[in-house]
């Protein structure tokens, strides 16, 4: 009996080295689902929720550099998509959705589920968005999906009618007139930025005295590289969020995270500067770069579109970072004036001082940046580490030291909650032998965390390396929003929209069948990120916090403190937490 559509479209799948697909059920893509259950591969990854099926095919894409797939009915479970997607479409990732539909007879009847499936995706996979009417059709739009994915960097999406679905595949397609070939292959290119600009940039860089390096996550696999040009100038370096992991943060020239999250040394380095090489980063917080005209700026990227896009910069290298640095270096003239570095130390070492004083003081409960900084000395050198949005991810940006080679991965330009657990899953099922931690506040765990933890306790005896942490920062309350109603708005903390309700966290995972551990003041920390990381199981960590703890910027304008007082003075307790903002405030560097 020949092939229906839907088992050609998991062959072709496999041909293109799809190793695993996330999905709900639903009976648009019934008859996909049967294909997949004949086949061995790819596999299918069953979630809780559409969203987080897309959300894992984006942790998938950000830890493999493969294309990630997910797979959704019509209707609401095309819908439940889009979160997902267009948190790969903000990072650039690439994911194919591919998304059932009612029968091709029965569209525009206003049928049941039906939806304008092309007008959903049509933003948020803009660069493809194809139904496939025909059996013929199948593989090259299969392959043009896949391939356009790649190629952009974004998501792509794939739309099969149930009646397609169940179509016979022919044994072979027909040369002819409107039958159009294909082939499940890609390769990328290697952009090599042009001699002229290469020296153009080493020209200024050489006339600088005062140079900062602002490291994305395009200069991943220019480590070496970017070490050298740093050793060359004399420069202090500093990275965007989705950089941290790219270079080693022991480093005395390394100043930590840049930005609204990032380090006071940081915010020194930007403003002290004159001179600004950018590798491989879009970061989006301009007003933490160095003032238009303040320096001179060059700026390697892969992508034309991102160079210039954040500063006004005078060079514009397009091509490979490492190939670009290899070809640079040769040019830069070794500066022997090294006051500038010895400076940017100072920085750094300060800035070093004042997180470990921040971490260490005491409060009623646990202090989550102890909690979150306490991770560094116990996490594996083979770990992989998936980062919620909210005030974890100010923990992570500004304490957790990751060893060489730890990727970790958050929401970057979407920033959008939920995402640790979905990323997490997909990082261990690629590589079920090693660790994985998931750093995630309450909120996000009520928003879909525990929904897969339910996933967790479901898979994980299969897992070679048992070992998955969730650290849940337990303070009851959307703590980030809280405090950018304070600084942003000027409003008090409003409790109907912030309270977050208590739930327990550590005494659900015992019910799945999971670890369970609680830590309620900081002095517990150590030995309990010791036990989750000797446990035969997952390990939900349940961290009792304080909300009350100050998430603000670094070098924060006088003017924006006053806003932050006025709106701590509408609150209960405001005066106590003033007194805490006035404290990390009076230990900073004047701005």
């Amino acid at each position: 009996m020949p092939d229906l559509v839907a088992d050609a479209m998991v062959a072709r799948l496999r041909d293109w080295g799809a190793r695993r697909i996330f999905g709900y059920a639903g009976d648009g893509v019934n008859t996909l689902l049967g294909a997949l259950a004949r086949a061995d591969e790819p596999e299918f990854v069953a979630t809780r929720h559409e969203e987080l099926a897309a959300f894992m095919a984006c942790g998938h894409a950000k830890y493999t550099g493969e294309v990630g797939v997910c797979l959704a009915t019509q209707g609401p479970g095309a819908i439940h998509l889009l979160a997902g997607l267009y948190d790969a479409k903000l990072d650039r990732q690439p994911v194919v959705a591919i998304v059932g539909q009612v029968v091709s007879t029965a569209l525009g009847s206003g049928y049941l589920q039906e939806v304008d499936l092309h007008t959903l995706f049509k933003d948020v996979c803009a660069q493809y968005v194809q139904t496939v009417f025909a059996p013929e059709q199948m593989p090259m739009a299969l392959d043009n999906a896949m391939r356009t994915a790649l190629a952009t960097s974004t998501p792509t999406c794939l739309i099969v009618p149930h009646d397609v679905q169940k179509a016979q595949m022919p044994d072979e397609l027909q040369h002819g007139h409107g039958v159009v070939p294909s082939a499940a292959r890609f390769t990328r290119p290697h952009v090599i930025a042009r001699d002229a600009d290469v020296h153009r940039a080493a020209e200024l860089l050489n006339g600088g005295e005062k140079i900062a390096l602002l490291v994305g996550r395009g200069g991943m696999g220019a480590e070496d590289e970017i070490a050298e040009i740093i050793d060359l100038l004399g420069a202090g370096v500093t990275t965007s969020l989705l950089g941290k992991p790219v270079l080693d943060e022991t480093a005395p020239w390394h100043t930590g995270v840049m930005g609204h999250l990032g380090t006071t040394a940081s915010a020194e380095l930007m403003a002290g500067c004159d001179t600004l090489l950018i590798v491989g980063s879009n970061d989006p917080w301009t007003e933490f770069y160095p003032v238009p005209g303040q320096a001179r700026a060059v700026q390697i990227d892969v992508a034309p579109r991102v160079v210039g896009a954040k500063y006004p910069v005078d060079v514009a290298l397009t091509g490979d970072a490492a190939d670009a640095l290899s070809r640079l270096a040769p040019l830069i003239h070794r500066k022997t004036d090294r006051r500038w570095q010895q400076q940017v130390t100072r920085w750094t070492q300060h800035w070093l001082g004042l997180s470990a004083e921040r971490s260490d003081a005491q409060h009623d409960s646990a202090n989550p940046e102890f909690v979150v900084r306490a991770l560094t000395d116990h996490l594996p050198s083979n770990a992989r580490v998936a980062v919620d949005v909210g005030s974890a991810t100010y923990w992570y940006a500004r304490h957790l030291r990751l060893p060489s080679g730890v990727p970790a991965h958050v929401s970057g330009y979407l920033a959008s909650m939920g995402c640790a657990l979905p990323y997490g899953i997909a990082a261990k099922l690629d590589a079920p032998d090693r660790p994985v931690v998931a750093l995630v506040g309450d909120g996000a765990m009520q928003m879909s965390g525990l929904l897969e933890l339910v996933t967790i306790a479901d898979r994980w005896r299969g897992w070679v390396d048992p070992r998955f942490v969730i650290l849940v920062l337990h303070n009851q309350d959307l703590a980030e929003v809280s405090w950018e109603q304070r600084e942003m708005e000027g409003d008090a903390r409003f409790p109907a929209s912030q309270d977050v309700p208590p739930f327990p966290y550590a005494d659900y995972a015992e019910l799945l069948g999971l670890q369970g551990l609680k830590v309620s003041e900081s002095a517990q920390a150590h030995a309990a990120w010791q036990r989750a990381f000797e446990a035969d199981r997952p390990t939900v960590l349940e961290a009792v916090v304080d909300p009350k703890t100050p998430m603000l910027p670094p070098l924060m304008p006088e003017t924006k403190a006053d806003t932050v007082y006025a709106a701590l003075a509408q609150e209960p307790d405001g005066d106590a937490v003033c007194e805490r903002v006035a404290v990390q405030r009076r230990s900073e560097p004047t701005p």
